[in-house]
C-alpha cells in the first residue's frame, strides 16, 4: 500500500489576524480604562501622604527646637484669645535666603524648612520646601521666657506664588486620600502645643489660663 503524507494546511501554521488583534487591543483597553482610576488614586494618595509626613516631621523638629531654645521663639506674639483665627500669610513674595531660620518677608513668624536641602532657603519655585508660620500667645506677658501657647501652620513654599488664590487656614487643610492634586494654598499641618521655660510656675499657668472675671463658677479658678 502506498501511503501519502498530508501536508498541514497553511491556516494551522498561521498567526493572529488583523481582527483577533484589534479585538486584543480593545479589550487591554477596557482593562486598562477601569483600572486606571484606582491608579491614579494610589499615585496621588502616596504622594500627598509623603508631603504631609514630611510636614509633621518638620513641625517636629521645629517644637523641639523652640522647646530646647536652639530654634528662637516666634517673633510675634498674640495677647487675645484669637489664637485659631489668625490670619494667612500674604502670597506674592517669599524672601527666606537662609535655610531652617526664620524669613524676612512677607512676615518675620514665618520659618523656612529646606526640604530639598539645596542650601539656598526657600523659594517659590520648590515644592519641597515648607514654610512654618509661627506664633506665640500669652494675654498677660509678651516676654517669650514666660509660658505661652504655640501655634504653628505648615503651608508649601511653592503656595506663596500669586497663582491661584490667597493662603488659606482651618477647617479648610490638604486631604491625604486624594484623587487629584491637593490644594496647594492650604495648610499641610496646623496645631497648637504649650512651650514652658524652666522657671516657669504653677502661678504663672494660673494667670495665664484663669478664666476672666466675669465667670461665676469657682471651681475654675486657681
Amino acid at each position: 500500500m502506498i501511503h501519502q503524507k498530508q501536508q498541514a494546511s497553511a491556516s494551522n501554521q498561521s498567526g493572529f489576524t488583523i481582527i483577533e488583534s484589534l479585538v486584543a487591543i480593545v479589550v487591554v483597553g477596557i482593562l486598562l480604562a477601569a483600572i486606571a482610576p484606582v491608579i491614579v488614586l494610589s499615585v496621588a494618595t502616596r504622594v500627598q501622604a509623603r508631603r504631609v509626613e514630611m510636614a509633621t516631621d518638620a513641625a517636629k523638629t521645629y517644637i523641639d527646637g523652640v522647646r530646647s531654645r536652639t530654634i528662637p521663639p516666634p517673633p510675634i506674639t498674640d495677647t487675645t484669645d484669637s489664637l485659631g483665627n489668625y490670619p494667612a500669610p500674604p502670597v506674592g513674595t517669599l524672601t527666606c535666603n537662609t535655610a531652617n531660620a526664620y524669613c524676612s518677608a512677607p512676615a518675620t513668624n514665618l520659618y523656612c524648612v529646606d526640604g530639598d536641602a539645596d542650601g539656598s532657603g526657600c523659594t517659590m519655585s520648590s515644592i519641597r520646601d515648607f514654610i512654618i508660620q509661627a506664633l506665640r500667645r500669652n494675654t498677660t506677658s509678651t516676654t517669650s521666657q514666660d509660658t505661652y501657647q504655640l501655634r504653628i501652620r505648615i503651608y508649601r513654599a511653592d503656595a506663596f506664588a500669586n497663582d491661584g488664590g490667597n493662603l488659606t487656614i482651618e477647617p479648610t487643610k490638604q486631604l491625604i486620600f486624594t484623587n487629584k492634586a491637593s490644594d496647594r494654598k492650604a495648610p499641610l499641618l496646623e496645631t497648637t502645643t504649650e512651650i514652658s521655660s524652666k522657671v516657669t510656675t504653677f502661678s504663672d499657668f494660673c494667670t495665664r489660663l484663669k478664666p476672666p472675671a466675669s465667670n461665676s463658677n469657682p471651681q475654675s479658678n486657681c
